[in-house]
């Protein structure tokens, strides 16, 4: 129990600012978080690392709010239960923040050399890492910290060294000369993911290439004029009649005067441009792949600094774009521009960055994801079979089919970076013999060139792709290579959670990798998956549905509203804002009504503690005793057996914004809201009874709500315990989940007073329609089959809704037709006499004016909507939004039409 409760002085609204780190350090200091002990199968999940490079995001509170949830749920149902947390180094990231911090101070890393530059890196690291640990608890992440890893500790480097030396081995790890994606700005490779392609407004100029036999030309169109002078091709369609004579001939490049030769290739599309495509296989893929296909020379004229190299003739030094406007107006000059069009086209641009991608050949790294190196194995083909196969299953399932699709198409991965900061690739070069040395291992340097003998050795200038050492996460901190105990218990592990949009980035590569390193360690391919479940959220978005970023300036910060609203308020309103795997919008007012429903909970347990306390004799709950109970208890407690199946459900089902969302419904309206009241009712006549179902409902609704909203609940469930004085479990965080008995069950419980509630709201809204005083004590009717149903609710419908009296009739003809207000309901029609209450002339002009305004708003929106230019430029979701406003309003006319014809 906590120290701080004192329940005769339970405070009147909940402080979270009181409360969350008070709870968080009682179960450090309890040691909840560590799984427990015992032979039942784990449950595991590894923390995605969140990059070193700064705050935690509203993307990465919604990640741990996903997980905590998963990870609490399990541990409640009394499985060994581990989270292992981490940080991932962030290669790129990391490297251009220190180096930007260094250009403050006027100096480049290369004027201070490698060492220098990685104990400043090391300096940030340090500093880094534990504020982003305080940020993930602040967030109520119940993790193993003392398994905290780091992608560059020794564990995992180790790991990486392994993985490296095992494929290069087998001969799928490769250097060579191939067209990769290169950021000018980074000053590195990168890969296609890393590649954002957005669509921009440019153009499309056409050029005459003169034919280097006789007096015609060719026309080409292109988006890069600047990558002309890397020509050394024109492609035409086979099939293309206008081209078929010229395909096997020569062209000459103006201003460079070399010649073209003209191929033809089905990669050519005709109605593009001209139709036939200048060739420039040093920047561009498909014009690299035309080139290799025809033999044609590849000419690198861009520098990695996006520079004209050399072989740019006279535009050597210039930059890559002033270069397009320079032979853009020199061909113009020499009659060669045909015409310019107005073209939109897809533009890629770093990740990191945003700097324009420029297609470079490069030396580089390579992993040959494709090549079979077992019995017809290949990396790709065997992480595509286990998903095929059903052994890795996606939640939500629609992503299996883009997982497979690309790993269909999947190419060998560009792993070599030209960063300082990372994992150097572990191959050394010799310099008398050329020779390339992949040590084992445990060989840390090696002294001895493999080849010649000789100790002239230099390493690999590059570090790997961040991706790379990051796919090894599932098993790297668990401990392989080596067959550690965590890695016999833990895995495969059994969820893997992360965003949606880093699935090819990372799950792909960790399901290939996870594969590839366990096969000496496991014979059976389930026992080598990295994790049994992939689930993937979506974004969190700004409040107008644009994503949040730093330029925009509409980036949330989540410790910000946990500040101001309270952990548990940012948690539930993140996983019941949106359905599994798609992206949610953000706004405060959001978080603020996650902070009423923990205050509505407070309030509500305040008042039964503090009834508990008060209380001469506490009673017992046994369901052999329920048919004995009042109608209402019999209610709430098969309401509460409903609830508690369809949580369970729902949670193994990974619906966890729906299971929010449905205790939500139970506590807010049918524990507060009503059976609260009721109690209350009977609480004042002077019977305790009600006091054991309050307590038992409320103990069993902070347990379903824990793993959602862990901190409120914890808090109490302890000062309920105190009052209780129950045996059991020190602490709510591992407590017994709640478990589904059908005994509690009863349906003509929850018919009969779900007919009273309906009843009530249905006279309550006829009230606050006709601007009724709430004190007031009004005449109603309820025209009801079933009597008797509604009699045993009599008491409630009129203390709930301010009736005095209520006549319950069994004929319509027995209750008033005019001058009344009518609902008709489920099983019955309740029926307010309005005399006395209002004026009826008074009341039949306000509707009728009421009426002539609502019926020219819904004009104005019809008239809108049936605009054919709105619907086709006005965004999906405006049109929605004016739809949802346009039915709203007719709901509004229905109803005022309906209330003026009952004044007859």
């Amino acid at each position: 129990m906590t120290e701080a409760n004192n329940n005769s002085e339970m405070p009147k609204a909940y402080d979270p600012a009181a409360v969350e780190g008070r709870i968080y350090k009682m179960w450090e200091d309890g040691g909840y978080f560590a799984p427990a002990d015992g032979d039942g199968e784990p449950f595991t999940i590894i923390m995605p690392p969140p990059n070193l490079t700064g705050e935690l995001h509203v993307g990465h509170a919604l990640m741990d709010t996903v997980e905590d949830i998963l990870i609490r749920w399990h541990r409640m149902r009394g499985q060994p239960t581990l989270w292992l947390p981490g940080i991932d180094h962030a290669a790129i990231a990391v490297h251009t923040l220190v180096e930007r911090k260094l250009a403050e101070e006027g100096l480049t890393r290369f004027d201070i050399g490698r060492e220098k530059f990685l104990e400043r890196v090391w300096e940030f690291v340090n500093a880094s890492r534990s504020r982003i640990f305080d940020q993930h608890k602040r967030l109520g992440a119940s993790a193993d910290w003392s398994r905290e890893r780091f992608t560059m500790d020794e564990g995992p480097a180790k790991a990486v060294r392994t993985v490296f030396y095992n494929l290069y081995e087998k001969g799928l790890i490769y250097r060579g000369e191939r067209l990769i994606n290169w950021c000018p700005g980074c000053q590195t490779a990168i890969s296609d993911l890393e590649v954002k392609h957005r669509d921009e407004q440019g153009n499309l100029w056409h050029f005459s290439y003169p034919l280097a036999e006789g007096d015609g030309t060719i026309t080409i169109a292109t988006t890069r004029p600047e990558t002309i002078v890397a020509d050394t091709g024109i492609a035409v369609h086979p099939d293309d009649v206008r081209y078929r004579a010229l395909v096997g001939k020569m062209a000459i490049l103006p201003i460079i005067e070399r010649e073209l030769l003209i191929v033809a290739d089905d990669a050519i599309d005709q109605s593009f441009g001209s139709g036939a495509l200048k060739v420039t296989p040093g920047h561009d893929p498909i014009d690299f792949e035309i080139g290799q296909r025809h033999k044609l020379p590849v000419i690198n004229a861009i520098e990695k600094d996006g520079a004209m190299s050399e072989d740019a003739g006279p535009y050597a030094g210039m930059d890559r774009f002033e270069c397009r406007d320079a032979i853009v107006r020199d061909l113009d000059e020499r009659g060669h521009l045909v015409k310019i069009e107005p073209h939109t086209h897809s533009v890629g641009h770093c990740e990191r960055c945003d700097t324009i991608i420029e297609p470079l050949i490069s030396l580089q790294w390579f992993m040959a994801v494709n090549k079979e190196y077992s019995r017809g194995k290949s990396i790709a083909g065997e992480a595509l079979r286990v998903v095929n196969e059903g052994l890795i299953q996606f939640a939500p399932q629609r992503f299996t089919r883009d997982y497979v699709n690309w790993m269909e198409n999947i190419r060998d991965w560009c792993i070599s970076r030209q960063l300082w900061w990372g994992h150097r690739i572990p191959v050394w070069y010799c310099d008398d013999c050329d020779e390339t040395t992949a040590p084992p291992p445990d060989v840390e340097e090696p002294n001895q060139c493999a080849g010649c003998g000789g100790g002239n050795l230099r390493q690999e200038e590059d570090t790997l792709d961040t991706w790379f050492s990051s796919a090894l996460w599932p098993c790297s901190t668990l401990g392989w290579p080596d067959d550690t105990e965590d890695l016999k218990r833990f895995y495969p592990t059994t969820v893997m959670e992360t965003g949606y949009e880093i699935i090819f980035f990372w799950v792909a590569r960790m399901i290939m990798m996870g594969l590839f390193c366990m096969e000496e360690l496991r014979d059976k391919v389930e026992d080598r998956i990295p994790f049994k479940f992939v689930y993937l959220h979506g974004m969190v978005r700004d409040d107008k549905g644009a994503k949040m970023s730093k330029t925009k300036g509409n980036v949330v910060d989540p410790i910000g509203l946990i500040e101001k609203y309270g952990t548990d308020a940012l948690r539930f309103n993140l996983i019941t804002g949106g359905a599994t795997g798609q992206d949610q919008r953000l706004w405060e007012e959001k978080v603020e009504a996650g902070r009423n429903f923990a205050n509505k909970l407070w309030n509500a347990s305040r008042f039964v503690i503090m009834q508990l306390g008060g209380a001469d004799e506490r009673g017992t709950l046994s369901v052999a005793e329920r048919e004995s109970l009042p109608v209402e208890d019999r209610w709430v407690l098969s309401k509460l057996d409903r609830l508690v199946d369809e949580v369970d459900q729902l949670l193994g089902d990974f619906q966890l914004n729906e299971a929010g969302r449905r205790c939500y419904e139970f506590l807010w309206g049918d524990y507060c809201d009503w059976y609260l009241e009721m109690a209350k009712i009977r609480l004042r006549a002077g019977d305790q009874t009600p006091l054991t179902v309050l307590a038992h409902v409320l103990e069993t609704g902070l347990r379903l709500l824990h793993p959602f909203m862990p901190f409120v609940t914890e808090e109490l469930w302890q000062r309920l315990q105190d009052e209780t004085r129950e045996e059991g479990p020190a602490a709510l965080i591992v407590a017994k989940f709640p478990q589904p008995d059908p005994a509690w069950r009863d349906e003509a419980a929850e018919r009969d007073v779900d007919g009273m509630i309906e009843i009530v709201r249905a006279i309550r809204n006829i009230r606050s329609e006709r601007k009724v005083e709430a004190a007031k004590f009004i005449e109603a009717f309820v025209v009801a089959d079933d009597e008797s149903s509604v009699a045993a609710g009599a008491a409630y419908i009129e203390a709930l809704a301010r009736i005095r009296p209520l006549k319950i009739v069994a004929n319509a003809a027995d209750a008033p037709r005019e001058g009344v207000a009518t609902a008709v309901l489920s099983h019955a029609v309740a029926v307010v006499p309005l005399a006395g209450l209002l004026d009826i002339g008074e009341e039949r002009d306000r509707l009728g004016k009421e009426i002539e305004e609502t019926e020219a708003y819904v004009k104005r929106l019809d008239d809108k909507l049936s605009k054919e230019q709105f619907r086709a430029k006005a965004p999906a979701d405006v049109v929605a939004a004016e739809q949802g406003r346009r039915d709203e309003a007719q709901s509004k006319l229905d109803g005022l039409q309906r209330a003026l014809g009952e004044l007859g």
